[in-house]
Parts: structure tokens; sequence; C-alpha cells
């Protein structure tokens, strides 16, 4: 069988270790900084931290749930995987870190939203054939396993269960379960309902406190299913848990209680939209206009309070596995998708608009060998994961076949990965590594416009963006941190404009390298 080296050079490790994928949705670095510098109770999220690196330079690849999550299974581009925007499936064929895994060994296992299928497409997806032995499911529609579970053991609720779906539009919805309930009806009747109280006056249907138990959140159902896993894994076998959880996506929703753990006088402040008086704007922003929400703290305490829900929810997840297999022989991933704007620069959510808040994300990675509460500065993304968990699980990638007719290769040269192994940087050891991140968006799932095209470079100095028939801009993060003038028509950045020009054409031709999946027969023959 072909196999491809490992990217980092380094021998691989000897003992097959547990490794635990712990992924949140919609969390950007920024908000994760601020809570675990006060503003919110974060004491587990403390605890990995402390106990291995931090990674402050994560970029996503293509800001939005299923584009990233296929290129954390593949190590591919956008392009190379074909996932370019949410509505695509991720071909159940496309190698994935987590066949790797169960082909060398591994028991695996993914709870919670996985999303490598369109969650309008259906409740009941076989994500086993992406390389998972036991798969619990639940996503965004809210409908499947967990709303049949949570259905029977809290039928009182069910009402307040039913308006926090908030994807009622997913066709099954009219024809639940095997009474065939159309739900969608009563789940659109009930959202329009108010949702402001006398003790929730600025509630919102973007942003409130839940209305049924915690026990009964996906959040608790996820845990308990992962856990459930986790204690009845084969000791003398290495595991692999997938752990994705759907907050802090919008809409903003947690417990009451957790309100209480965010410092209100902490929030920080919008940040101002720059773009109304940029001359230069692309055409993009042109038909604009700022979100000015009143409840905008409001929104930001809730989002914060889900943190916290989270980071309880964590704990549990780590207690267990000390509990049962000890952390010692355990490699931890910590990891959100994509960002929200949450506000800053007038914006919400994520995707085209490629501010610090949509695009850069929280990687955490600690385990056995890797170095301690340290921050590494170094440009990460998404497409790093897939090698770096096959390397320290002393694993390879399968390439595609050859024959030797018009060239002379080693296996070794054949690429499969568009990222790169981080164990050498989680070791300490002097490597190599990017200079710029890219980052693309196709279009929103509100546009067809092109113009919604952005395509970005990032450096340790500057964030360029492209759009799409026209365009640009161009933040000196060192002097501008809060990207608020744009620099692209200045004299003075004219030459730096045009080699992060350069970098981006060559950015944008490099997705394709490794070739893109298709019915390949060999490489380089006709």
């Amino acid at each position: 069988m072909s196999v491809k080296k490992h990217d980092s050079g380094i021998e691989p490790v000897q003992a097959k270790r547990d490794i635990i994928f712990l992924m949140v949705d919609q969390l950007s670095a920024k908000w994760l900084e601020y809570g675990l510098n006060g503003v919110c109770s974060l004491p587990n999220i403390k605890r990995l931290k402390e106990m291995g690196m931090y990674f402050d330079h994560a970029y996503a690849n293509n800001p939005v749930c299923c584009p990233v999550r296929a290129t954390i299974a593949t190590g591919l581009s956008s392009r190379s995987h074909g996932v370019i925007e949410n509505g695509y499936y991720l071909n159940p064929d496309a190698p994935t870190f987590m066949k790797i895994l169960q082909g060398g060994g591994y028991k695996t296992g993914a709870f919670g939203k996985v999303h490598f299928m369109p969650h309008f497409s259906g409740f009941h997806h076989d994500v086993e054939a992406y390389g998972f032995d036991v798969a619990h499911i639940t996503e965004d529609n809210r409908g499947g396993e967990w709303l049949d579970w949570v259905l029977t053991e809290f039928p009182e609720y069910e009402e307040q269960i039913l308006k926090s779906i908030p994807t009622p539009k997913v066709e099954a919805f009219k024809t639940y379960g095997p009474e065939k309930r159309n739900l969608q009806k009563r789940i659109e009747e009930l959202r329009r309902e108010p949702w402001a109280t006398d003790d929730e006056p600025e509630a919102t249907e973007g942003a409130h406190c839940m209305t049924f138990p915690e026990a009964a959140s996906q959040t608790a159902w996820i845990t308990g299913k992962a856990v459930e896993f986790i204690e009845n894994a084969p000791q003398n076998q290495p595991m692999f848990a997938h752990i994705s959880y759907v907050q802090p996506h919008n809409p903003y929703e947690v417990p009451s209680c957790y309100l209480d753990l965010v410092d209100e006088m902490k929030i920080p402040e919008r940040v101002i939209p720059g773009w109304q008086n940029d001359s230069g704007a692309p055409e993009y922003f042109k038909d604009k206009s700022p979100i000015d929400r009143a409840n905008w703290k409001y929104e930001r305490q809730v989002y914060f309070a889900s943190l916290s829900f989270l980071d309880k929810y964590i704990g549990i997840v780590l207690d267990a596995l000390e509990r049962e297999r000890g952390l010692k022989n355990t490699i931890v991933f910590f990891a959100s998708d994509h960002g929200d704007m949450l506000g800053d620069h007038g914006f919400y959510l994520k995707e085209e608009k490629h501010y610090d808040t949509c695009i850069r994300v929280p990687y955490l990675i600690c385990g056995p060998d890797i170095l301690q509460n340290t921050v590494c500065g170094e440009i990460v993304q998404p497409e790093d994961f897939c090698p770096t968990i096959l390397d320290m699980a002393g694993l390879t990638m399968e390439v595609p076949p050859y024959q030797e007719v018009f060239m002379k290769i080693s296996l070794g040269e054949i690429p499969v990965y568009h990222g790169f192994s981080l164990r050498g940087l989680l070791e300490g050891k002097k490597t190599s590594w990017r200079k710029a991140g890219y980052c693309e968006s196709y279009n929103p799932v509100f546009s067809i416009k092109p113009t919604d095209w952005a395509r970005t470079v990032v450096t340790q100095r500057y964030r360029y963006t492209y759009y799409f028939r026209g365009g640009q801009q161009l933040f000196d993060l060192q002097k501008d941190p809060d990207e608020l003038q744009n620099v692209a028509g200045l004299p003075e950045y004219q030459e730096a404009r045009q080699e992060l020009k350069d970098i981006l054409l060559e950015k944008v031709i490099e997705q394709d390298y490794p070739k893109p999946i298709r019915q390949l027969y060999c490489i380089g023959v006709h």
C-alpha cells in the first residue's frame, strides 16, 4: 500500500494515544480571549490552556461550518474536497483522518454536530461512512436523535423545546417521526410568540434564555453520549472521540443561571464600522448598512454565558477522561470552525466579512510531549489538523497510485494534504513555517452575487482582502488591530499591497494543490 511520509520529519510516536477533538461552533478567538481574561468564568478551558499550547494566529480557511469541518477531516482545501459552501456534501469516499484512525485500530465516535452533510437535507445522516464506529448526532436543525430523546424524557416541556428550534423550514419536519406529525407548522406558530418577558425584557429570537431544563439541552445530551462512549471504550484499544457542540452558534441561548457568570462591566464595546466612510471600499460594502441592535450588550452577555455553559460540560468530559483513561496518555484538541462578528464593524455572524472576529479562531492542543502553558504565534489553519492527528498517532494517509510511465517519482514526493503537521511546533522543535494564511468565501447563504466572493491573505502584520469585481481592503494590524482604516489606496502602502496581492494570487492557485478529489485512475498517465 502506498503511503505519505510524515510532513513533520519527526519519527512517529510508538504508543497509540487516546485522541479527543473538542469542537465548538462560531467562536472567535477574540471572544474566547476576552472570556479567559475575565469577562466570564472558564476554569476548564483555562485548564486546557495551561496544559498545552494555544495558537493565537489561527485562521479559518473558509469561515462557514461545512467547508471548515470538511477541511479539518481531510487536510484539504475547500476546492480540493469540494465543499465550498454550506449545502454541499463531503464525499464519503474522501480520505479522512477518522478512517485512518479506525483502520489503525482506534475505536472512533462522533457526538453532536458533525455537519459533513447539509442540515436541511434531513435528520439521520450516515456519518459512520466518514470513519466513525459510533455516532450520536444533533445539529443546527435539532431534529433527530436529540429531539426524539428530549420529547420522550421531558414531555412537559414540548412547546418550549419546539420553540427553541431555529430551522423549521427543514422539509422533514412536515412529517416528523413514526406518527408523521407536522412539527414545522407548530414550530413556526410557537416562534411567532413573544420572546421578551418581565424577567428578560431584552430577549429576542436571536438571544434569550432557555425555558426548559439544562439537563434537556443539546449540550448536556452531547456530553452524556460522549462520556458514555469514554466509559465503555475498551481499555486495551486506543480511542478517538469527536465531541462537537452546537454552541455558541446563533441563536444565542443559555440557561439563565449562566448570565451571572458574566462580568457585564468587562463586556467589550463594539468596534465601529470604518468601512462606512471608506471611499475605496469594495463594491460589496456599497449596499450595506451597519446593524445597530439596541440589545447588543445583552446579546454579548448571552454569548459569553454560553461559553461558561460549554466550559462546565468540557470539564465533565475532562473528568471522565481522567477517571476512565487518564489524561497522561490523551491528546486533546480544542477548536472552533469560524468566528462571529457579534456586532463588530456593524456585522453579525461569519462568511465573507473577513474581519478578525470572523476568521481568527481559537486552537488549543495539549497532551504528552506538548509544551505546556505556551502561546504559539505561527499562522496555522484547519488544514493542519488532519496531518497533525495522524502524525501524532503514528499513522499515515494513503496516496493515489501512480504508474511509472512518464515520471520517475517517489511516494514521498506526492502531497496528500494542503496543511502541515503541527507536531514540531507543539514539541518546541525548530520548524520552517508558512508566512501567510489564506481565507476564501463564496456566496453567503442569502446571496447569489459574485461580488460577495472574498479572498484574503493574512501575515503577522497585514490583512489583505480582494473582493470580486474590484475593491480591496488592506489593514496594518500592528498600527490598526481593530481594522478601522483601509490603507489599500495610500501611497506609502503600495509596495506592501502589491506584495500581498502577489501572495494572494499564489495562494489562490495553490488551493487546487494537491489535485482535487476526482475519479482518479493514477497520476501522470494520459
